[in-house]
């Protein structure tokens, strides 16, 4: 599989920032992709940066909506298989970090919602998002066994593990981080472990470029960019530029899953019947 992540900032201009996303889509399988991966809140400025902004909920829409659908229409014309992410609202009246999963004709596979529901400064995430319904689905594609960790949801051990018990060959990871966010190499080693303990591909695409203060007394949000590929034994494939908009290209040998000591050996030595009780 060739693999594109489209490293992209967000302007004040949704509109705008659609458009540029499909011509990303359109650069990506000139460059030979067979599926894309967008970052967290691809074509919104990243509101979740304040609480109680009310006018966030302008932005959200249904899946399928008016954007899901001119992503799909052209991943049919390109042949692409594309991981988005938006801010959904559904018929319930319910709200969702979300990512829908278009396969290579169009068709919509599925939506993974965010599961885990930070809060914390400049990511007052609880006042925006449900916690997802979801939970960890992996879907096959026209380009291998895809599962989806959103962002916040790449902490947590539980969820890795189950998209890899679930057969996913690649894991895709839409994200909104900031420089400084955590310890100095953590960034990229949680998901190189999570790739080696689980013996999938982890990919994450970043947001990148600077947003609007939170609030009159504080900085803005630098988001970093730096997005990158691992291999199922943890290994970085590729990686993609700091502070600068990219398109990460990385080719993956979809046979290497199978062949992983996450496969032959971890999968099959693992004790659930011990799990329960240690996981309350």
């Amino acid at each position: 599989m060739r693999l594109a992540l489209a490293q992209v900032a967000a302007s004040p201009d949704r509109a705008r920032n659609l458009d540029r996303a499909l011509e990303t889509l359109r650069e990506a399988a000139r460059r030979g992709a067979e599926m894309a991966v967008f970052p967290e809140l691809a074509v919104d400025r990243f509101f979740p940066c304040r609480s109680g902004d009310r006018s966030a909920v302008l932005l959200a829409e249904s899946v399928p909506g008016p954007t899901t659908e001119r992503v799909a229409s052209l991943a049919r014309e390109l042949g692409l298989v594309v991981v988005f992410n938006l801010y959904e609202r559904t018929e319930e009246g319910h709200f969702f970090d979300s990512s829908p999963v278009i396969d290579a004709d169009g068709s919509l596979l599925g939506v993974t919602r965010m599961v885990h529901i930070t809060d914390y400064p400049g990511f007052r995430e609880q006042d925006y998002y449900d916690p997802g319904d979801r939970g960890a689905p992996v879907y096959d594609t026209k380009a291998g066994r895809v599962g989806v960790a959103i962002c916040y949801d790449r902490h947590y051990p539980e969820y890795m593990r189950a998209l890899g018990l679930a057969g996913a060959q690649v894991v895709v990871i839409p994200q909104a981080g900031v420089l400084g966010e955590w310890p100095e190499g953590m960034y990229e080693a949680e998901v190189r472990a999570a790739a080696f303990q689980n013996g999938y591909f982890a990919a994450l695409c970043n947001r990148v470029g600077e947003e609007p203060p939170r609030a009159d007394d504080e900085e803005e949000l630098t988001f970093a960019g730096e997005s990158f590929v691992v291999d199922p034994e943890g290994r970085l494939l590729a990686r993609g530029t700091r502070l600068e908009e990219d398109l990460v290209i990385a080719d993956l040998d979809l046979s290497q899953v199978d062949r992983s000591a996450a496969r032959k050996l971890f999968f099959h030595h693992r004790r659930p019947d011990l799990y329960g009780d240690w996981l309350l």
